[in-house]
């Protein structure tokens, strides 16, 4: 049963991250080369950038899944990977943070409230990803702490 469903968060992590690269080759790049794009040219550039830590932490995960396929799912590594996956949340988040002002002025420009919509909903839902990793790794390292404790009473 573990197989399974690893294998199937594998995939779905992978077609995320397929849907996010065909986001920013095919679509972010014909929005940016078009000619009526008015304000939002360096917004949309400025989403390539945290597209770095978004892969970051995709690998990660799929590290993550694969040490559970392992059986390292208790490991000092898994802790590692937790801990990257939380810096890489963070780090979209203040990516987008640092990038709501070019935002709120080009949706200013165009009367569009859905855009700053969009990167707020972007920067809280990094920061939620981020914290449950932080919280995973809190609890994971805990109980790496409890097992070395009770291997060294044995």
């Amino acid at each position: 049963m573990k197989q399974g469903s690893t294998m199937f968060l594998k995939g779905v992590v992978v077609l995320i991250g397929l849907a996010v690269l065909a986001l920013c080759v095919l679509i972010l790049y014909l929005a940016i080369v078009s000619d009526d794009l008015g304000a939002y040219r360096p917004v949309l550039l400025g989403l390539y950038l945290p597209a770095i830590p978004f892969y970051i932490a995709l690998r990660e995960a799929l590290k993550l899944l694969g040490y559970i396929e392992k059986n390292e799912a208790f490991s000092q590594v898994s802790v590692k990977a937790l801990k990257s996956i939380k810096f890489c949340g963070v780090a979209i988040s203040l990516l987008f943070a640092a990038g709501m002002p070019l935002i709120i002025h080009a949706a200013d420009q165009d009367d569009a409230p859905g855009a700053v919509m969009i990167g707020l909903i972007i920067i809280f839902a990094s920061l939620v990803i981020a914290t449950f990793a932080a919280l995973l790794q809190k609890l994971l390292q805990e109980a790496l702490d409890i097992k070395n404790e009770n291997d060294l009473t044995v």
